[in-house]
């Protein structure tokens, strides 16, 4: 993938389809800016119409082209793009870039010619960038591919946007403000190039550290979030996504479904990948720059250094409203600050040293709060007064700052008085912000996603550990609903599923009849709820459909003819099945457990206080699927009643493991039956000894197939391949035990490595041996099973495990071939590990839908050569020193 967009951005030669000579005309713009900036390589126009543009000889169609260009940008009207992007194909063009509009945003026609288009592209191998962009700019090699009038400067950014109009502007702005760029890429209807391709494009180029976002929505979430997770530890993404307060969503009929909003799960997808979400243009720079200069916090106390008390206050109100805490300093570092700041200093913080304050005062008291142990990180405040000296003070900071190993953030209140101390505070990597409130914002996001990358190594197994769910029992019901016509379960049914799932519900009955109800209540013991039982009724108690605290049999006969009767009045229309009597349970805490499917992101799992005003509260935490305990815990600890929760003065608390562990129960449930749309538990009644379900809703998905789907296919976040696992014998008889790997296999393959010979290693990377960082260990540890699978080979060793080998394949964009590498330990090769280990991945291979495996194997390396040729690789020299080597996998049954 990596050199098809090589070619697409960073282009030797570039034909121009549309070239003119007209000033008003996308063509002749897009012309003029690939010849006044830099670029080096060749141009050529190419337009029907005529023989000479710009100077240069024109050609009438891309196949005239004596050879063809990497990059072709179209600037052609819709109508003509099909044909030119055929044309392309048969020529070899490496990439095209579409300028032109005129597809899925215009009519079903226009659409029609973007999925053709699509199809075409595939067919010859070609990348494509658009169609209705802006197009793309590389400052290093001083390529502007745009209808921009201006080149961004070279920087450490890359910036995708999704509007070609705000990706200008925003344009505009950084160069006023001297931010550099990497790339800068427009990428409209994304009908090829998306997200997906550009962060991992970017999360492999040497010269980006950071890439930002604007975004509207997103295709192939899956590939998306696949993406972000591989690179999102390293690069920081920060995305600014549009769209949070749209109306006209579709209402869901649950209470999950009201609650969760299509933007809130987008944040909490973003969160489960490391992403960090802004809300402005300025605060996806503002991060960008902080990341860029400063060190990670890791907590959320801060320290505030000001001049003046207003700002100070202001700074922290708006810590503390938005989840920040003010550094608790401790009573040495009051000490030192007593025994070095003039007596007047506020002696709290915010550490006030007043108006008139020195760069030696303001340097002595940053020193001494960085080095406070309940300070994360320090706020600097400058107002302009008569006696401030902002050029002096800020280099005092950078003198400290090159010494710090906690974030320093600088707030010079003022404009023209400031300009030079904030120079001298960008040029020293201080980040500065002209008010306060930013600077807070800036520290908080930031502690936010290196909270977020914890995340990152939490893969759940697709097989639950701790419990035994009857799948088969749970398909039966799941399918015998759908058989009837129906999309929602009755209560009955919806209780019934969740405890195929080993999750507690109540002792209850479907009765049909008044004395059947009395029977039950009286077996069970009063006092004793009563619901109707109806598939056609979502929320019972609006139709006065639920009975509560019945004390007797009159009661309950009472009751039931009610219920009967509000029904009908109310729906009359429903198909009643009687009604579901259980025992009356009252627990102190009330809780929401719910799920639904959204359609860009899949299922979202939804905890928080729930009951009849769960609305009214509103106060929910939604996660994604798989889940496990540490992911649960999190989730709870976010709700605002986990301080109840946990207990609170002599109140006590829930059984906050029994909670969490009945999340990944129910998370297991949402992730093994694409077929639920929503799932509503509430309430989910606990205290501290126990929890019991009272109530449930299920609505199913009507048109979910089984066929040709891939397990877990529903999902953005696969799930830990755990199907996966064999154990083989080494020639010697040792047992060798085949598995994905994990996150946290990192250190074991960092020792296996260090093991490792030259030749070997020669033989792995090509003759180039990396160097082993941890950045390099954790892309070979924290992969995306979709896109990668890597199989590890373990064995004991003096009571503890050894990695003595790993065999992987890298699919391709469209997951059709994968690339293979095998690597063997040393004193393990020459066992008959390396071809159980290509046979075990072959057949995962084709598990995974795979048309081929591919690799390229040096000439010297007999062992390899010899053992693709006894699997039936075909094997063809590619030059000199390298073989190409490939197998045709047949689908798997």
């Amino acid at each position: 993938m990596r050199k098809q967009l090589k070619k697409l951005f960073q282009p030797r030669s570039i034909a121009v389809i549309g070239a003119s000579d007209k000033t008003t005309s996308i063509g002749f713009t897009v012309m003029r800016n690939l010849l006044e900036g830099e670029f080096k390589g060749v141009i050529t126009p190419v337009n029907i119409r005529h023989r000479e543009v710009f100077g240069l000889k024109s050609y009438y169609h891309i196949g005239d082209v004596p050879e063809a260009p990497d990059l072709a940008i179209i600037t052609a009207p819709s109508y003509a793009v099909m044909r030119i992007v055929r044309e392309c194909g048969k020529t070899g063009v490496g990439g095209i870039a579409i300028l032109s509009a005129g597809f899925n945003e215009t009519d079903e026609e226009g659409l029609h010619r973007l999925e053709r288009i699509k199809k075409i592209a595939r067919e010859h191998n070609m990348r494509v960038l658009g169609p209705n962009c802006m197009g793309f700019i590389n400052p290093y090699l001083g390529l502007n591919a745009s209808f921009s009038s201006r080149i961004a400067n070279p920087g450490n950014i890359a910036f995708i946007s999704q509007s070609g109009a705000l990706g200008m502007s925003t344009l505009d702005w950084a160069m006023e403000q001297n931010v550099g760029f990497s790339y800068f890429v427009s990428v409209g209807a994304m009908a090829d190039v998306g997200f997906a391709d550009l962060i991992d494009f970017f999360g492999t180029d040497s010269h980006t550290s950071c890439i930002l976002v604007y975004m509207e929505t997103v295709k192939e979430a899956r590939r998306f979030m696949s993406a972000a997770r591989a690179f999102a530890r390293h690069k920081p993404i920060i995305v600014l996504k549009a769209g949070r307060s749209r109306e006209g969503r579709r209402v869901a009929r649950s209470h999950t479904g009201a609650l969760a909003g299509n933007d809130r799960v987008f944040s909490a997808a973003f969160q489960r990948s490391g992403i960090i979400r802004v809300s402005t243009i300025a605060q996806l720079f503002n991060s960008a720059q902080s990341l860029a200069m400063q060190p990670r916090p890791n907590g959320n106390r801060m320290a505030i250094l000001t001049n003046a008390g207003g700002p100070a206050i202001l700074a922290t109100d708006y810590l503390v409203a938005k989840g920040g805490e003010l550094a608790q300093l401790t009573e040495k570092t009051y000490e030192k600050l007593s025994e070095s700041l003039p007596v007047n200093w506020s002696h709290n913080n915010p550490v006030n040293v007043r108006g008139n304050a020195s760069a030696e005062v303001y340097q002595t008291a940053l020193e001494i709060l960085l080095k406070d142990k309940n300070t994360d990180g320090v706020l600097l405040i400058l107002t302009y007064q008569a006696n401030t000296d902002p050029e002096a003070i800020a280099e005092a900071v950078v003198k400290v700052n090159k010494r710090a190993r906690k974030p320093i953030l600088a707030t010079w209140m003022g404009e023209q008085a400031v300009v030079e101390g904030r120079e001298i505070l960008e040029s020293g990597k201080v980040p500065h912000y002209r008010y306060p409130e930013s600077a807070v914002d800036v520290f908080l996001r930031i502690f936010e996603y290196n909270r977020n990358l914890e995340l990152l190594y939490e893969t759940p197994p697709e097989e639950p550990m701790e419990f035994k769910p009857d799948r088969e029992k749970a398909l039966a019901l799941i399918r015998k609903v759908l058989a009837e016509g129906r999309q929602q379960l009755m209560e009955s049914e919806a209780k019934e599923l969740l405890s195929f799932y080993e999750m507690p519900v109540t002792n209850y009955q479907l009765a049909h009849s008044a004395d059947e109800a009395v029977a039950f209540a009286e077996q069970c013991g009063y006092p004793v709820v009563l619901k109707v039982a109806s598939p056609d009724i979502y929320h019972k108690s609006d139709i006065g459909g639920v009975c509560l605290n019945l004390p007797d049999e009159a009661a309950v006969r009472e009751a039931y003819q009610q219920a009967l009767d509000n029904t009908r009045k109310h729906a009359p229309k429903a198909d009643i099945r009687g009604v579901v009597i259980e025992r009356m349970v009252s627990k102190p805490f009330e809780l929401l457990i719910g799920s639904r499917k959204d359609a860009l992101l899949g299922p979202v799992i939804a905890v928080g206080k729930g009951g009849i005003a769960v609305e009214v509260y509103r106060d929910t935490r939604l996660e994604l699927p798989p889940m496990n305990m540490a992911l649960a815990q999190r989730m709870i600890e976010q709700t605002k009643i986990y301080p109840l929760l946990k207990g609170y003065r002599n109140r006590k608390g829930v059984d906050l493991d029994l909670l969490a562990f009945t999340l990944c129960k129910f998370a297991y449930l949402v992730m093994d039956f694409p077929e639920i749309q929503e799932i509503d538990i509430n309430p989910f009644v606990m205290d501290d000894k126990e929890g019991v379900m009272l109530d449930a809703h299920v609505v199913l998905d009507p048109n979910v197939s089984r066929a040709e789907r891939r397990p877990y296919s529903h999902l953005v976040i696969p799930p830990y391949p755990g199907r996966y696992r064999r154990t083989i014998k080494a020639k010697n008889g040792t047992p060798v035990f085949l598995r994905p790997i994990r996150p946290e296999d990192e250190p074991m393959e960092l020792e296996m490595v260090n093991r490792l010979s030259k030749e070997s290693l020669y033989f792995r990377f090509f003759g180039y041996v990396p160097k082993m960082t941890h950045e390099l260990m954790t892309r070979f540890t924290q992969i995306d099973y979709d896109r990668e699978m890597a199989v590890v080979a373990l064995i004991e060793q003096d009571g503890k495990e050894e990695m003595i080998g790993v065999v992987r394949i890298i699919a391709d964009p469209w997951g059709e071939a994968a690339e293979y590498a095998i690597l063997i330990a040393d004193e393990w090769q020459g066992q008959r590990l390396g071809s159980q280990m290509t046979d075990y991945i072959i057949e995962i291979g084709r598990d995974m839908k795979l048309s081929e495996i591919y690799a390229t194997v040096l000439s010297s390396n007999k062992g390899m050569l010899t053992l693709f040729e006894r699997k039936g690789f075909d094997i063809q020299r590619e030059d000199f020193e390298t073989f190409h080597v490939s197998l045709k996998l047949k689908k798997s049954s």
